[in-house]
């Protein structure tokens, strides 16, 4: 276990825009597709699409009724999820990084052509995509391969999610398995959480097991993490480990938007250890696909 904790050590340590466009409407399948139009003015306006010429659009809106735009009065539309219309009418932003914590996974999964890439400290990237709305694939690198040819660590990270039942429980199995260039040991970690909760506000409880160089450890990590809303842009986030041998690693921070750019930041603390230490994290999240 004590290899397995290396292991870990050496992602923690390894880790110490967008615009908007003018674009019209895709088709959808959807009877009713909401939308949100951000008006040159600054102002925001959320409906459904009732019909757009080349010069104009008409939304259909609950709180204003049916409204006429010029197109050259217009920022952006972007197709959004009414479940996350509030009943004030009010639209908070999608968070397509609510199948993670700061690293560790839940139970929700990416939707079908939905992607991002992930950067932490420069020097941890990971670009995730979902095949379908329940399988996703991670693949990352942290290129220390930059400084004379040092051995870097690589991975791939498969995740299927399984919904038990909608916006109260899901679960998710998959695992991390890489190599190191430069030294060819491997690693990997095989796990399975339980969500409890909505994208918004949840709590995730796993298991997982590590592997070296293909041999598993017999005793798991216990996992801990939650996530909550505090505001249309901000989260609050905790990811906690506890390690066989008596280790624990506690951490508290946040998730904010600017534009569709996810902004993680917080502090990682190692107990048990002799030292009382806050490691930072800061990460950024950037959407590709169908976001």
């Amino acid at each position: 276990m004590k290899l397995l904790f290396l292991v870990l050590a050496v992602f923690i340590n390894s880790m110490l825009y967008c615009q908007s466009v003018v674009k019209p409407i895709s088709d959808s399948t959807e009877t009713e597709q909401y939308v949100i139009i951000k008006a040159k003015s600054g102002g925001e306006f959320i409906g459904v699409i009732e019909d757009q010429t080349k010069d104009q659009v008409i939304l259909k809106t609950e709180l204003y009724g049916t409204m006429t735009f010029d197109w050259k009065n217009i920022s952006s539309i972007e197709n959004i999820d009414k479940e996350n219309i509030d009943k004030k009418g009010v639209y908070s932003q999608y968070n397509l990084q609510s199948t993670r914590y700061f690293f560790g996974p839940n139970g929700f999964g990416l939707k079908k052509g939905e992607g991002y890439y992930q950067n932490v400290w420069i020097f941890f990237n990971q670009a995730s995509y979902g095949f379908t709305d329940y399988f996703s694939v991670s693949a990352g690198v942290v290129p220390l391969f930059l400084f004379a040819g040092t051995p870097s660590p690589i991975w791939i990270a498969p995740k299927f999610s399984i919904p038990l039942k909608k916006d109260f429980l899901n679960f998710g199995v998959g695992g991390l398995f890489g190599t190191v260039l430069g030294d060819g040991s491997s690693f990997g970690i095989g796990y399975g959480t339980f969500t409890l909760g909505n994208r918004d506000h949840n709590l995730s409880v796993s298991l997982g097991w590590g592997m070296i160089e293909g041999e598993w450890s017999s005793s798991p990590v216990i996992t801990v993490s939650g996530m909550t809303r505090v505001s249309k842009k901000t989260y609050l986030l905790t990811e906690n480990y506890f390690l066989p041998d008596n280790i624990t690693l506690l951490s508290f921070g946040g998730r904010s938007f600017a534009g569709k750019v996810g902004i993680d930041y917080g502090l990682f603390f190692p107990l048990n250890t002799g030292l009382f230490i806050g490691i930072p994290w800061f990460g950024l999240t950037i959407p590709f696909g169908n976001y």
